[in-house]
C-alpha cells in the first residue's frame, strides 16, 4: 500500500506551539493535507500520555486510531474529497546537552516505540534522569549514544532517528554543536542508526554529496508547531500500512518511495548570516569575510550550506544509483498567497483553499498528483500556472539565514501582471466578460427617488456592481457609449482601496480622453466594500 507519513511533529504541551495541536485537530489536518500516518509528537510528556492513553486505540499494527467520539468534534471540518483513514504513531523528539570530545554538544533526536507500555517504560527511565513534565520536547544531559541505549532496551522495536541533522544549533552535524561522523555521536551503537533527518534547510541532493550517508535512509518531517503546517515534509513508502510494515521499509530502503521536501532556500538555516545586521552570506562570502558579519564585525551563524560544503566529498549535482526520487513543494497556502497577492492567512486565501480542497482533494494530490487541467478548471489559469512551475521547480527562492525563514516565488517581479494580461486578451472565458448594451439614457449619476436609491446606491446598476466586486482574475467589461464605464471604473478603484484588496499605490488607471480622466482624478466617491 502506498502511503504518505509524517513522523516528527510536536503537541500543544511543547512549547511555543498552537494550542491546536491535540489529537483531534491533528487527525483533521492529516486528512486535509494527504497524510495516512502522522506522529503523535512528544511521548515523553506524562500529560501527553494520559491523552493518547484516554483518545487514542491500537489498530493491531503497532499503529493507533482515534477514537470515533474524539473523530467527530472535528470531522465536519473536513472537506469529502479529502476524508481517508488516519493513523497514528507513538514518538517524540528529545534535546541533549552534553559534554563530549571537549565540547558541548546539543543535539536532537526523535525516538519511536509500538505501545503505550513501551512508551510508559521509556518515560520512566527519562524521569529519573532529568525533567520530562515542564516541556513536550525534554531537555536532558544526557548523551545521545546513551539515549539510544535506553531506547533499544525499552523495546526491541523501539527505533531512534538523528532530527534534522544539519541545524546550526542542535543536531547530529551542526555548525556550532555538532559532530563529524555519525560514528563520534553513537560510538559503539552507530550500527543502530538507519535513518537521518535531513531538516527544512537542506534537501537530497545537499546530502547525496557526502559519500558517508550512502548507508542511510533520507527521511523527512514537517516538525510542525500547529496543525497547519504538517506535511511541509514527509515520506512515501510502498508497504504494509503497520508500525513494522514502515520501519522495514525505512531500513531497508527497498520499499521506501522518496520524500515531500521544502524548497531547503525556505529553511530558516539554510545560508550563513547575522539576523540582526539583515546580513545574507553564501558560503564563499563567508570565507571571504573571515566567518564575520561585513557591517558589525560579530561572528555570522554558519549554515546548512557551509556545514555541508565543509564535509562534503563530492561536488554538486552527484546523485547516487539507488537514491529515490523527492518532491519538492510550496505549500499550497504560500501558492495562492502569490496568486492573489494576499497574505496566506488571510480570508480570500482561506477560501480558495477549502474551494480547491472540497473540488480536487488533500492538498499533497493537488501540489503533486492532480492533473494540471483539473487545477485549471477548479483554481483558474494563474492558479494552473504556478503549481506547474512549482512541479517543475521553476522557483524564484530568496535563501533563508540565521533563523529567518526564505521566501520563494514563483513569478518574478512583473511577470504575474503579465501573465494575467496575457490570459485576458488572448483566452478571455465567457464568464469573465460582461456585456451591456448601449442605452438611450445615461446613467443616473444621483438617485431619482428612495427607491432607485435603495436598488442601485451611487447610481451603480447590476451589472455595473459585478465589474465592481470582481477579483481574482482578469477581467473584460464589454459597453457602448454613455454607459457609465468611467463611473463604474472609479468605484471599482475606491472598492480595491476599501476592502484592503490593493494598495492606492499599486493601482494604474489608463484612460482614453481628457473628459475621463478628469471626471477619475475628481471624483469624490462613497466609501463602496
Amino acid at each position: 500500500m502506498k502511503y504518505i507519513s509524517d513522523l516528527h511533529i510536536h503537541s500543544y504541551y511543547s512549547r511555543a506551539t498552537s494550542k491546536q495541536l491535540n489529537l483531534e485537530h491533528l487527525n483533521k489536518w492529516a486528512q486535509i493535507k494527504g497524510l495516512q500516518v502522522i506522529a503523535t509528537g512528544d511521548i515523553t510528556h506524562p500529560q501527553w500520555l494520559e491523552e493518547m492513553r484516554e483518545k487514542l486505540e491500537p489498530d493491531g499494527t503497532g499503529f493507533f486510531k482515534l477514537k470515533p467520539e474524539y473523530q467527530k468534534q472535528t470531522q465536519s471540518e473536513v472537506p469529502k474529497a479529502c476524508e481517508s483513514e488516519v493513523r497514528f504513531i507513538l514518538s517524540g523528539e528529545i534535546s541533549s546537552i552534553y559534554k563530549k570530545g571537549e565540547r558541548v554538544r546539543k543535539n536532537h533526536n526523535v525516538v519511536f516505540f509500538p505501545s503505550l507500555d513501551a512508551v510508559q517504560a521509556f518515560q520512566n527511565t527519562l524521569d529519573r534522569i532529568g525533567n520530562i513534565h515542564s516541556d513536550g520536547r525534554p531537555i536532558l544531559g544526557l548523551d545521545a549514544r546513551d539515549l539510544l541505549e535506553i531506547v533499544l532496551d525499552t523495546h526491541d522495536q523501539g527505533y531512534l532517528i538523528p532530527a534534522h541533522i544539519w541545524t546550526p544549533w542542535f543536531s547530529l552535524f551542526g555548525s556550532k554543536s555538532g559532530f563529524d561522523r555519525i560514528q563520534d555521536c553513537f560510538e559503539d551503537l552507530t550500527p543502530h542508526i538507519f535513518a537521518l533527518e535531513t531538516g527544512l534547510s537542506s534537501d537530497p541532493p545537499m546530502n547525496w554529496r557526502l559519500s558517508a550517508l550512502d548507508g542511510y535512509t533520507l527521511v523527512s518531517n514537517s516538525d510542525a508547531h500547529s496543525p497547519a503546517k504538517l506535511a511541509r515534509e514527509a515520506n512515501i513508502v510502498d508497504t504494509d500500512l503497520s508500525y513494522s510494515g514502515l520501519f522495514d521499509a525505512i531500513r531497508s530502503g527497498d520499499s521506501f518511495l522518496g520524500t515531500i521536501e521544502f524548497f531547503p532556500e525556505e529553511g530558516k538555516y539554510h545560508m550563513d548570516g547575522h539576523r540582526k545586521c539583515s546580513c545574507m552570506m553564501r558560503p564563499p562570502e563567508t570565507m571571504a569575510h573571515d566567518h564575520l558579519c561585513p557591517e558589525c564585525g560579530k561572528p555570522v551563524t554558519l549554515g546548512v550550506s557551509y556545514r555541508v560544503e565543509q564535509l562534503a566529498d563530492r561536488p554538486p549535482g552527484f546523485r547516487p544509483e539507488s537514491a529515490p526520487p523527492f518532491h519538492s513543494l510550496i505549500p499550497l497556502p504560500e501558492v495562492l498567497s502569490e496568486v492573489m497577492q494576499v497574505g496566506p492567512q488571510s480570508k480570500r486565501v482561506n477560501t480558495a483553499y477549502f474551494k480547491l480542497l472540497n473540488n480536487l482533494g488533500s492538498e499533497l494530490s493537488i501540489l503533486v498528483d492532480i492533473p494540471i487541467d483539473d487545477i485549471q478548471r477548479a483554481g483558474g489559469d494563474l492558479t494552473a500556472k504556478a503549481v506547474k512551475r512549482m512541479r517543475a521547480g521553476e522557483v524564484n527562492p530568496q535563501p533563508g539565514y540565521d533563523g529567518e525563514f526564505g521566501v520563494i516565488r514563483i513569478f518574478k517581479p512583473g511577470e504575474r501582471e503579465k501573465i494575467m494580461n496575457q490570459d485576458a486578451l488572448f483566452q478571455p472565458s465567457s464568464k469573465s466578460v460582461l456585456k451591456k448594451k448601449p442605452q438611450k439614457q445615461s446613467l443616473r449619476t444621483e438617485p431619482e427617488n428612495k427607491a432607485a436609491d435603495q436598488k442601485e446606491p451611487y447610481g451603480i446598476n447590476e451589472d455595473q456592481e459585478a465589474a465592481i466586486r470582481h477579483r481574482g482574475s482578469p477581467l473584460i467589461v464589454q459597453a457602448g457609449p454613455g454607459t457609465g464605464k468611467t463611473h463604474t471604473l472609479t468605484h471599482r478603484i475606491a472598492s480595491l482601496i476599501e476592502t484592503g484588496d490593493t494598495p492606492p499605490d499599486a493601482i494604474l488607471t489608463i484612460t482614453f480622453t481628457h473628459k475621463a480622466a478628469e471626471e477619475i482624478a475628481t471624483a469624490s466617491v462613497p466609501a463602496f466594500g
